[in-house]
Parts: structure tokens; sequence; C-alpha cells
């Protein structure tokens, strides 16, 4: 039985336990009925529906005249009047179903339209809040089908040609037209499968297409969500767009910083060859002792300068998407012993302390990478902690790998800033302008440490700041 048959057998229902009420239990004059049935009948409207209410009308019309208007019994009027009563109360009981019925469709389409808007509301939030974990427009139908509780969505995209699927269920076949919607603007609607398809347009200029199947939406609901869509593509490309532009940004300000470290880094073993060059060239007649100190000196800071070239291709080609791995089984604390006598210059005297376990194991790392590495956190802290104190490095056993830390007593990095400084080019503010840097030694240096499957991690306080890395 369908649900209309079934309630207005129930409308007839409670018109019959009305007439039996007033006519048997309690009696009551004919104007008293007259407005229980009206009653009774706007109730219906208001419940259920104008066809029921009407049921309701007539059955309460026929057991009005029936029961109480003389004659009682049949179905005819004595009285004249009564006719008109009686119609009267037809008409009324009709009408005001009639008006309650759409008061009620209003109400509901009210509430529908509110609901609609809200879901808009969310999937438009939604869309603000996307991550760039997966394909911008996979997570954007995600979003559709949870939200709007759609059994399956669609989402082509035309630049790319791909067509990304969400819903528990599959959107079987309209393959053709999913593609056309998205090339020529067209639509396609199956009342009968409960799908329809739609075209995203950006202005004129259809980008996408959009195939929904589930609860009909009204057609507006469809073309917010399509306009939703269209926003939300495009700020992906505009996103894509501004990526861009930062990266080469970045590549730009990252070349132009390297030229001017080497214009920096480069000045102070020139300067020396030249020195001692010079004096060669001055003094040819000078003791043998003099002349291979001086020889002595050149080919130190020749090397030197060797060192600085390759650094500097080093860090160059590190911005280049995968860094390329020449693994050896070594030892960590060969290569630390080896760095620090090779940076004795820009170590000025300043004390190196150096702890290392007798029992630490050998790892397999790239000597040349992580010796660059190794070098900027030194250099970093250098730069950072006053002439004259300590630069420690500790190397321990941690977990079958090897863990180093290297410690300098400056004034410490303040804690809302711990998280940023291994982001590229980042300068603190209140160092920037007293301390000469790039911003790029502790970026290349997690760069490395990362490509070595190991992590590069900060903790400091005011007087003492230790970097530590942990090698596999």
């Amino acid at each position: 039985m369908s649900v209309p048959i079934f309630r207005s057998l129930l409308s007839l229902a409670a018109v019959a336990v009305v007439t039996v009420a007033a006519f048997k239990l309690i009696p009551v004059n004919a104007t008293t009925v007259g407005f229980a049935y009206l009653l009774l009948v706007l109730i219906v409207a208001t419940a259920w529906g104008f066809a029921e209410a009407a049921v309701a009308s007539v059955a309460a019309t026929l057991a009005f005249n029936f029961y109480f208007l003389p004659p009682i019994g049949t179905l005819t009027i004595a009285d004249p009047q009564n006719w008109i009563a009686l119609f009267s109360f037809l008409a009324v009981a009709l009408t005001a179903s009639r008006l309650s019925a759409i008061a009620k469709r209003r109400a509901l389409d009210a509430i529908e339209r509110r609901n609609d808007l809200e879901r808009l509301y969310t999937f438009s939030r939604a869309i603000l809040l996307i991550d760039t974990g997966e394909p911008f427009a996979l997570q954007l139908v995600r979003r559709i089908a949870e939200v709007f509780d759609v059994s399956a969505a669609v989402l082509y995209e035309r630049r790319t040609g791909e067509a990304y699927r969400a819903g528990p269920s599959d959107f079987d076949g309209l393959e053709d037209q999913i593609r056309e919607a998205a090339m020529s603007g067209s639509a396609y609607s199956d009342p009968g499968g409960h799908r329809v398809i739609t075209a995203i347009r950006l202005g004129s200029q259809p980008i996408a297409s959009l195939a929904l199947q589930g609860p009909r939406m009204a057609d507006p609901v469809v073309q917010g969500i399509a306009n939703l869509v269209a926003i939300g593509l495009e700020r992906e490309r505009a996103q894509d767009l501004a990526h861009q532009v930062e990266v080469a940004k970045q590549s730009e300000q990252l070349r132009t910083t390297l030229i001017d470290a080497m214009a920096h880094e480069f000045k102070t073993p020139l300067t020396s060859i030249k020195a001692a060059t010079t004096s060669l060239l001055a003094n040819p007649g000078q003791p043998a002792e003099s002349r291979d100190e001086l020889v002595r000196i050149a080919d130190e800071e020749a090397e030197h300068l060797r060192e600085l070239i390759d650094d500097a291709i080093e860090m160059a080609r590190l911005e280049i998407a995968q860094i390329e791995l020449h693994p050896e089984i070594a030892s960590l604390a060969d290569l630390v012993r080896e760095i620090a006598a090779s940076m004795q210059i820009e170590m000025d005297g300043r004390p190196l302390e150096i702890a290392c376990d007798p029992q630490l194991p050998s790892v397999a790392f790239d000597r040349r990478l992580l010796k660059l590495a190794i070098r900027q956190l030194v250099d970093n802290a250098l730069k950072y902690s006053p002439s004259g104190t300590p630069i420690a490095f500790r190397l321990s056993e941690a977990g079958g790998g090897v863990l180093m830390e290297v410690t300098d007593y400056g004034q410490g990095i303040p804690v809302k800033e711990q998280s940023r400084i291994f982001d590229r080019f980042y300068r603190s503010l209140s160092v920037r302008e007293q301390i000469p840097g790039s911003g790029l030694g502790l970026s290349i240096a997690q760069s490395i440490v990362r490509a070595h499957k190991g992590d590069l991690a900060v903790t400091s306080r005011p007087g003492e700041t230790t970097f530590r890395v942990t090698l596999p």
C-alpha cells in the first residue's frame, strides 16, 4: 500500500473518530461539530498535505450532513439554509486545507533552501582547508560527495584530461557526455538514473565538468557547486603559478646569494695567496726557510680555496630536486677531526672540544656532502657565539646509529624561531643586520642529513645552543 493511500485511510479514520465522539460519547450541537471537523482538516493538511486534507474535507462534509443536519440519518437536508451552511463548510475546509498545505510546502522549501545554503557554505569552507598532499581536484570531488551526500561524483579536468571519482558507488557510463560537457559547456540530465552532468565554467570558457549521482538537487544548487568548483580550480592554478614564481624568485635569490657568498669567502684565501706570492717575487733572495713557509701558506690557502669552490658548487646542486649520495663506510670521528683541522683559520684560535665514545660504530655516508653539512653547523656556531668561547663536538652511539652534537655558547635562539631556522633564506630580525649570512647554511645541512635518512634538530636556551645530527 502506497503512503498517500495509507494517509488517506488514516484521515477517514480520524473523521470517524470525531464523528463517534460527537454523536455518541459527548453529544454537542452542529456548530461545535463543524468546528471540530474543520480543526481536523487543518491538522491533516499541516501534517500530510492537500490530497489527504481534501479526502478528510469530503468525508467530514458527508458525516456532518448524515449525522448532524436534519433529517438525521440521511444525506438529504430539510432546511435550505443548511445547504448554504454545508457548502460553506466544505469550501472553508478545502480552502483552509489548501492554504495550510501551501504554507507547509513553503516552509519545507525554506528549510530545504537553508540546508542547501548550509551545504554550499560548508563546501566553500572545505575548499579553503584542502591541503597539498593529494591532487586538488580529487580532494574537491571527495568533499562534494561528503557534503552533498551523493552516491557518486566525477570531476573531469579539461586541461589535464584526468577524471577524479569519489563516493561509495560507481558512476558507470556517460564518459562521452562528461568529456563533451568539459569541452563544449553542454549539460546532461538522466532523471531515471538520478544523474546530472554540468559544465564547470570560468567566465564563459568551460574548464571542467562535474557529474553527480544521487538525490535530486535543484538546478541553482548544482550551479552553485559548479561555481565553487570553478573558484577552487582557479585558486589551485593561482597557487601553482605563485609557487612557480616563488621558486624562480628563490632560485634567482640563491644564485645571487651564492655569488655574494663566494666573493666574500674567496677573498680570505686569495689575499693570503697573493701576499705569499708577492713576497716571493719581491724578495727572491730571502732565506729558504722563509720561502718554504710562504709556499706552504700559498699551498694551504689554495687547498682552502678549492674546498670553498667545491662547497659552492655543491650548494648550487642542492637546488636540484634529488640529492645524489655516494655513501661509504667510514669513521665519523675522523671526518670531524678533518673538518676541525681544515677550519683552523675560521676558528681563529677558539677552542674546539671533541668528545667521542670509544665504541662508536662506523656508518655509511657521503663523505663530501656530510662534510659540507657539518661545516655549515660549525660555521653557524662560530657566527652566533662570542669569540673566545669554545665549540663542542660530542659523538655517541644512539639506537644502532650515531648521534653528533654541535654546541655553542651564544645568546641562544628564541623558542618561536627554532621551528623556522631550517627554512631556506630565513634569518632572525634580531641578527640580520649585525651578522652576515645568507640563511642557506642550516637548510643545506638539513637537506643533506635527510638525504642520509637521518635527522637534524635543535635545542636552545640563553647561553647554549645544540644541533643534533642523527645518522642511521
